[in-house]
């Protein structure tokens, strides 16, 4: 009988056991990484403190099935727009490393090369690049991105995904225990800040870049989390493969694209991960503008204010701008050092 195309092709399961995950060497390299930038924290200094103890005490834990401890401290960020983070204990951010130690190569070899987000030897800037490879090679485009991403991710769904790659009850109900320990809304929802919730939401959409690669035969596709780009033939193509995506999303994820998906001509360019990304320059966003020069502003404030020294400033110039970095942007770095001069150091 021929498969479906909308059926998930058979894989092979993998198996991580709990003991694998609570060895001593595991969960000390989880802490290095939980720790990593964050060693003046209260929490991070109780624990490490007293290392060995807590080693014992959460290798135990994890043993025994008492993880995780699902203790969230809750803020917001504007990134630009306000989102509410939950970030997790720092108990929990280690056996969220300790996990991803083993699982992340799973989900490297499961993920198709086009999607961009939380892997190695990926990220923004490859995306970019990539981005502007195909307005170069593709005549029409169609980006959308999800409405609600992280607390639309359905549980139970993204459990099965979970238990097509992964096996062992043991690991699979523990797996289960960190995705059902934050609700969005009933059954619904994963929370941003946590390790784990990165990997589980990029998992999560694997399904679409097949859907799109190899059923709805796109010409190329990007995805950097929610945020997918896919190139057509024409502006018709575009809109029946946009509606067949959708109704995609809508049944096998419980998902909702955004009603203000993009079709356009590659030639026009596209905005993309923080860039303005055109086929023969790679411009930064109105909003990295923004961000530079708010900076620029703060530190040279302190400065004028006598809070930082000559030396400081120079650093924080350093670190400003890299912001304009991979892109070209040294035709609006100098004309906005001539609307806005630097004081005389």
């Amino acid at each position: 009988m021929k498969r479906s195309p909308l059926q998930p092709k058979p894989m092979k399961r993998h198996c991580i056991r709990l003991a694998d995950i609570a060895a001593i060497d595991n969960l000390t390299l989880a802490v290095w990484k939980a720790a990593r930038s964050k060693r003046h924290r209260p929490d991070v200094i109780r624990f490490t403190t007293q290392l060995d103890q807590h080693l014992q005490q959460l290798a135990q834990d994890i043993v025994q099935a008492k993880v995780p401890y699902a203790r969230y401290r809750e803020f917001y960020i504007h990134d630009p727009k306000e989102r509410l983070i939950h970030a997790a204990c720092f108990e929990d951010r280690v056996l969220h490393h300790a996990i991803m130690n083993l699982a992340e190569p799973v989900f490297e070899r499961a993920l198709v090369p086009t999607t961009y987000a939380c892997r190695p030897d990926k990220g923004v800037h490859r995306a970019v690049a990539q981005v502007q490879a195909n307005l170069r090679r593709y005549p029409w485009y169609v980006k959308t991105d999800i409405s609600g991403y992280f607390p639309s991710i359905d549980h139970r769904i993204l459990h099965d995904l979970l238990q097509r790659r992964f096996k062992g009850a043991d690991f699979l109900f523990l797996l289960w225990r960190i995705i059902d320990s934050y609700h969005a809304k009933p059954d619904k929802g994963l929370p941003i800040g946590s390790l784990t919730s990165q990997h589980f939401a990029n998992y999560y959409l694997d399904g679409t870049d097949r859907f799109l690669l190899e059923h709805l035969k796109v010409q190329a596709q990007v995805r950097y989390m929610d945020d997918t780009l896919f190139w057509c033939n024409s502006r018709a193509e575009a809109n029946e493969k946009l509606a067949a995506l959708r109704e995609y999303l809508h049944v096998e994820r419980q998902l909702h694209i955004k009603p203000n998906s993009q079709i356009n001509r590659s030639s026009a360019g596209v905005s993309y991960c923080g860039y303005r990304i055109l086929p023969g320059a790679i411009l930064l966003s109105r909003r990295k503008r923004q961000r530079y020069q708010q900076l620029r502003r703060q530190w040279e404030q302190a400065w004028l204010d006598g809070q930082i020294t000559e030396l400081v400033l120079q650093q924080a110039y350093q670190s400003v701008h890299a912001i304009t970095l991979h892109a070209d942007s040294q035709a609006w770095r100098k004309q906005n050092l001539q609307l806005y001069p630097s004081p005389a150091i």
